[in-house]
């Protein structure tokens, strides 16, 4: 079963891909550097460490679906 607190939603415009509000900041609309042609290879089964712009936080993504990033420790709190 995949953790909750793990997941991080994400939405896609065009080719970014942007967070409705950053989980450590709290900042709104935050663009984060990748594309969605790398959404693919996370996909596949590449990690990939990402970087918030906001406040130069990080996590590891570990998986993705449509919605969702999968991160290697939990991001969310109860």
């Amino acid at each position: 079963m995949i953790p909750f607190e793990n997941t991080l939603p994400y939405e896609t415009i065009g080719a970014d891909v942007y967070l409705n509000e950053c989980p450590y900041c709290r900042a709104s609309n935050v663009l984060l550097p990748i594309k969605t042609t790398d959404l693919a290879s996370i996909r596949d089964g590449r990690k990939r460490l990402i970087v918030f712009p906001c406040c130069r936080d990080k996590i590891t993504a570990i998986d993705v679906d449509r919605d969702y990033f999968l991160a290697d420790r939990p991001i969310r709190r109860r």
